[in-house]
């Protein structure tokens, strides 16, 4: 677009984008070849080749003012996005501008006028349009009758301002984390705190994959969509791995869970510097647990650039198909595991410390089911892939059962479990798991309200996790793992336990925070984990999106909308902290980084999905008629009442 011109008038020809071409992607070699880093490579050629290709020679020298002068004004970070340098390889390894990919290489946008002008800010918001639409209103109101607006008409409209003041700061601040790799935006960084010492930074200055998922859907909605293209194509090339953590590989397809991208000596010229990316698959990560959610978000996100762009060539590449594939056989992989749910260690995931949450967390179950159904709709259909979509469906319908079945709780169920008979030995058995009632406890029966339900946190053999995990329950939602009725059970319980939830700043990452000697046990005492505080029972902002997409899907968005409106009383004035502390949010977390991207990347997404809720759409997965026939059959057809007798052909999951 509009950088790719400027620098093609400065460069005198007509050159490929730095990363927008799939050729000049593929050069960097296949995504499941064996590296230490992801590199920018020299190349030889004339001088404005190597330009562009990150060489080792400065450009600082261009003439600015004429650079600018040959070309239409500039916006605001635009501009000074062309001030950047290009250079990988020297030692001065600045980025160049972000904003649009060239049309010669296909176009990424719908509408390239549309997108072009939503990406500049031409285009007039629907809040500005009802302030100015208003104040008119009401100056006309008082031309006619020489009487002031109503004081109601004013204090909205000075509110809705403020929100589109919030709002422009928050864009300013996403756009302040992006991180560049030869030129092009390739992520956003975890946070950029300035009152955080460079010795305290730890990795929050890497792309972890879960926390660019919102950013990624902020650019989706903005009509900016190379950023996510290219995290998409550069995390699958760093799928593969070489790196062993003491002395284990990792599984063939696994994602890491952040990258860096570093300025290192180009071999065998000491003067010179290129650009790498050091991916980190939990080796280095505290606790060192490799991250089982990375891959699963990188296929959702992956299926909502394709709906959003309109460009699905990128998920027919060759290459993006093996990595689905990948992906998908690492988590469809037999074990001695028997239920259809992913059996993950403690901190895979979100909750990213010793919670409690080993074996099958909700979480991890809704966004699998979520990435199977993503998955399903973007494999190409071919002989290679029969096997695989067989097992995915397989996958799928034991999976639903198992949840929808199993994790259920209500005032019901809870009375069911409270009567359970102990000891029970058949293939009938009602006490499946062997649950012990004497686990439910005192908090769980004073809370559970008597309309509305959720998805327990945890299912093992003699073990209920009882407490109630916000993103588990919301992607539930999205991704039609729970029934309509328990999609709006959740959001009636979230509704019942506003003060609980959500209080001061939403929302509870779980509920309830975990005390006494329950913590010291669980946690190892973790200091940072201390009740109320971080993933115990701490209050993230960036929930915000996530159940403004299950809201939305739900047509409750107004629970989304009051939401947001309690964030938006504090989050910018506490600078957009990762987390709040004390059982009301009250406090900023005491370990909390101020400026947290994903923070400010969730509220954006919650204001710019609840301005125009079809764009939900990308997010959103629905049940088919099939799987819900092949749902009703598993539950009238039990594998368990079968006989025993020789090994059927048919693969089936005990659900």
């Amino acid at each position: 677009m509009a950088t790719s011109e400027a620098v093609l008038q400065v460069l005198g020809g007509s050159l490929p984008s730095l990363f927008g071409s799939d050729h000049s992607f593929r050069e960097l070699g296949s995504p499941h070849t064996s590296r230490s880093f992801i590199r920018c490579r020299k190349k030889r050629g004339p001088k404005y080749v190597n330009f562009i290709n990150c060489s080792n020679t400065s450009y600082h020298a261009i003439k600015v003012n004429h650079f600018l002068s040959t070309r239409r004004p500039l916006h605001g970070d635009i501009a000074h996005s062309y001030l950047r340098s290009v250079n990988c390889k020297c030692q001065q390894a600045d980025s160049a501008s972000s904003t649009a990919s060239e049309k010669g290489n296909g176009s990424w946008y719908v509408d390239n006028g549309q997108s072009f002008d939503s990406i500049h800010g031409n285009t007039q918001s629907v809040l500005q349009f009802d302030i100015v639409r208003e104040l008119k209103v009401g100056q006309e109101d008082f031309q006619s009758n020489g009487s002031l607006p109503p004081n109601g008409l004013a204090e909205d409209a000075l509110n809705k301002t403020a929100e589109n003041s919030i709002e422009d700061e928050a864009w300013e601040l996403l756009r302040e984390s992006m991180v560049y790799y030869c030129g092009s935006p390739v992520g956003t960084i975890a946070a950029k705190d300035p009152t955080s010492s460079t010795t305290n930074i730890l990795n929050y200055d890497q792309v972890f994959i879960r926390d660019f998922i919102p950013s990624g859907i902020a650019f989706l909605l903005k009509g900016e969509y190379e950023i996510v293209r290219n995290f998409i194509l550069h995390t699958l090339q760093l799928q593969s791995w070489e790196k062993t953590m003491d002395c284990h590989s990792p599984g063939q397809g696994l994602m890491p869970a952040s990258f860096k991208v570093r300025t290192v000596p180009l071999d065998g010229d000491d003067s010179a510097t290129e650009e790498v990316l050091d991916p980190d698959f939990g080796e280095a990560a505290i606790g060192r647990v490799a991250p089982v959610d990375s891959g699963l978000w990188w296929i959702i996100l992956l299926r909502a650039y394709g709906k959003s762009s309109g460009d699905l060539s990128v998920q027919e590449r060759i290459d993006v198909q093996t990595g689905i594939k990948m992906i998908l056989r690492l988590c469809l992989a037999d074990g001695f595991d028997m239920f259809p749910t992913l059996l993950v260690t403690d901190g895979s995931c979100m909750i990213d410390r010793r919670m409690g949450i080993h074996g099958h967390p909700l979480e991890i179950q809704s966004l699998f089911h979520s990435a199977l159904l993503c998955a399903r709709e973007m494999l190409a259909p071919e002989d290679g892939s029969a096997d695989l979509i067989r097992a995915l469906n397989n996958r799928l319908v034991a999976l639903s059962f198992h949840i929808r079945e199993y994790y259920w709780i209500d005032m019901k169920k809870l009375n069911e479990i409270y009567r359970y008979q102990t000891e029970e030995y058949s293939y009938d058995a009602v006490n499946k798991f062997n649950i012990y009632p004497d686990q439910i406890s005192p908090w769980l029966v004073d809370w559970m309200p008597s309309k509305g339900g959720y998805l327990i946190g945890n299912l093992q053999p003699a073990h209920m996790d009882f407490r109630f995990f916000s993103l588990g329950n919301l992607w539930s939602i999205v991704c039609s793992l729970t029934t309509d009725d328990q999609s709006h059970a959740i959001l009636d319980l979230i509704e019942a336990k506003w003060t609980d939830l959500v209080a001061d700043m939403p929302l509870k990452i779980c509920y309830p925070a975990l005390e006494g000697q329950e913590w010291k046990i669980i946690t190892g005492c973790d200091p940072k984990n201390t009740p109320w505080s971080y993933h115990n029972g701490g209050s993230w902002p960036t929930l915000l999106w996530q159940l403004a997409v299950a809201c939305i899907k739900m047509n409750r968005p107004e629970i989304a909308a009051k939401a947001v409106e309690v964030a938006e009383k504090r989050i910018s004035r506490d600078k957009w902290p990762e987390y709040y502390d004390t059982k009301k949010a009250r406090f900023i977390g005491k370990q909390s980084r101020l400026f947290q991207t994903w923070s400010i990347a969730g509220y954006l997404v919650a204001k710019l999905l609840l301005a125009n809720p079809s764009s939900a759409n990308i997010l959103i997965t629905k049940e088919d008629s099939e799987l819900l026939n092949a749902f009703s059959c598993a539950i009238s057809s039990n594998p368990r009442r079968k006989k025993r007798g020789p090994k059927s052909s048919q693969k089936t999951y005990i659900v």
